[in-house]
């Protein structure tokens, strides 16, 4: 199996200052971890036509390339293809029928178990390989795809992968494609719908920048869950368990990061209100 390295500190003892929220304790930041820019050789080995390509011209142009890599996915059979795998019995290469036409199948499947509770499942996503070694800089070597042309079928290399977190890749999956940070957002916790009219990088950093603001978003967040510390504690370790898997797979991507660190904000505030109004 592809073993991604976690993060090597415990998350409840990271050496930050700390906020305290009834019996449980969090960090009041989440640690960044040094840049690391993608390996060249990982894009090489995917795509060879990309050698000495700079990283970053090669992510900014598959944007442009984001909806038909999406469609690509969506024209594949859902019905034939699985949302969980076995782990003790994955095959090497799953074929999945064809739907209808696309230039821009996946080339792989990630089966991503938990690194950190056992079980004997995992979630199943399909996923381009240029698009992986563009934005994650720690990764294996990845196998070559199956030939495509002209068949009624793919055939995709099953690669299995151990994170954090399986459910938290999801919104890692989306954002490596879309670059969008309203899902990121709504999977996390909820805001007020207004917030995602305009969401954008320079939303984020003037957010975060708006201490008004921020607490604004931390009432919205406390009062939308009516203060219920478990409710609000069940949020920051989403927004812990995104953190984990984005620093075990290298993903250095700013918006994200900072993004990341506003949904953290806005829990803490949230829990802090909460654990002030129940005293």
């Amino acid at each position: 199996m592809f073993q991604v390295a976690s993060y090597p500190t415990p998350f409840s003892t990271l050496p930050q200052q700390r906020q305290h929220c009834s019996s449980v304790q969090l960090p009041a930041t989440l640690a960044r971890p040094r840049y690391s820019e993608v390996s060249a050789s990982a894009i090489e080995a995917v795509s060879p036509e990309l050698a000495g390509v700079p990283p970053d011209y090669i992510r900014r142009n598959l944007r442009s390339e984001a909806p038909q890599m999406l469609a690509g996915i969506s024209a594949l059979a859902p019905s034939h293809l699985p949302t969980i795998l076995s782990k003790s019995h994955l095959p090497g290469v799953l074929s999945v029928p064809i739907r209808s036409p696309s230039r821009a199948f996946p080339t792989h499947v990630l089966a991503i178990s938990s690194s950190k509770i056992p079980s004997e499942h995992c979630m199943v996503f399909p996923i381009h390989a240029l698009v992986l070694a563009s934005h994650c800089a720690h990764l294996p070597a990845i196998p070559p795809a199956h030939s495509q042309a002209g068949q009624s079928l793919v055939k995709l290399p099953v690669l299995p992968f151990a994170l954090p977190s399986p459910q938290a890749f999801g919104i890692i999956h989306n954002f490596m494609y879309t670059h969008r940070l309203e899902p990121v957002f709504r999977s996390l916790l909820p805001v007020p719908t207004g917030f995602f009219q305009s969401i954008s990088h320079e939303t984020v950093l003037d957010t975060l920048d708006a201490m008004g603001t921020c607490m604004q978003l931390s009432a919205y967040l406390c009062s939308q869950e009516q203060g219920d510390l478990q409710k609000l504690t069940t949020h920051a370790v989403h927004v812990k368990e995104l953190w984990q898997d984005m620093i075990a797979l290298g993903i250095y991507s700013t918006d994200l990061w900072d993004a990341v660190d506003l949904a953290w904000r806005i829990v803490i505030g949230a829990l802090t209100i909460a654990a002030r109004n129940a005293n």
